[in-house]
This record gives C-alpha cells, structure tokens and sequence, in this order.
C-alpha cells in the first residue's frame, strides 16, 4: 500500500465531508462538484485497493489478510453507495448522508495504514 497515497485519501475523505457537512448545515441539496470530486476520490480509491492487494500478495506477511481486504472492500463499496443515497435524497440529509460517506472512508484509510505498518 502507498502510505502517502493513503494518507491523501484520507484528506480527500475529510475534505468531502467537511464540504458536505457545511452544505448541510445551509440546508442545501447535493451538487454537482461535491459527487464529482466524490467519484475522483472514488477512482484513487479504486487504484490505490488494487495497489494494496497486488502487494498484499507479494509480501503481505505480517498483514492479516481477511481484515485487510475487508477493511478495502468497505472502503471501495462506501462512497458510490453514499453518493447514490446522496442523490436520490432531495432534502439536506443527502449532504448528511455523503459527509458521513467521507468521514467514515477517512477513517477507515487511517485504520488500514494501521494494519499495513503494523505488518511490515
């Protein structure tokens, strides 16, 4: 896993549900730009689990590996699900479901550098 990648991801988690917590709070619907950013976020994250599984394979050995590739497949799933209830939720609470989408994905980065640095 790119440690440092990680770590960007885990800022763009945040930066996501910051935006869409404030959105929120003006009680403003999902924009345009908050689920675009979501979906480049969505393709790093995507990249950066195919990254961790390749080397995970390679020399993983101190890595538990269940763990670790559940941690990856909530990750990954989260966002775009968050999105798409984002969407189709027309009242504040769509920015409140992708705030905690953001928050919960930065969160879950910050756990698997855990387990990757503890493994290594």
């Amino acid at each position: 896993m790119l440690t440092p990648l990680a770590y960007a991801l885990v800022a763009a988690g945040l930066v996501i549900a910051v935006w869409a917590g404030v959105a929120a709070a003006r009680d403003r619907r999902v924009s345009g730009a908050q689920l675009l950013t979501a979906a480049v976020v969505e393709v790093v994250l995507v990249v950066q689990a195919v990254i961790a599984m390749v080397l995970l394979a390679r020399d993983g050995d101190g890595v538990e590996p269940v763990t670790f590739i559940g941690y990856w497949l909530t990750a990954v799933l989260l966002l775009p699900v968050g999105a798409f209830w984002a969407i189709g939720e027309r009242s504040r609470w769509g920015n409140g479901v992708l705030a905690l989408s953001g928050l919960v994905v930065a969160v879950l980065l910050l756990r698997l550098v855990q387990l990757w640095t503890a493994g290594a």
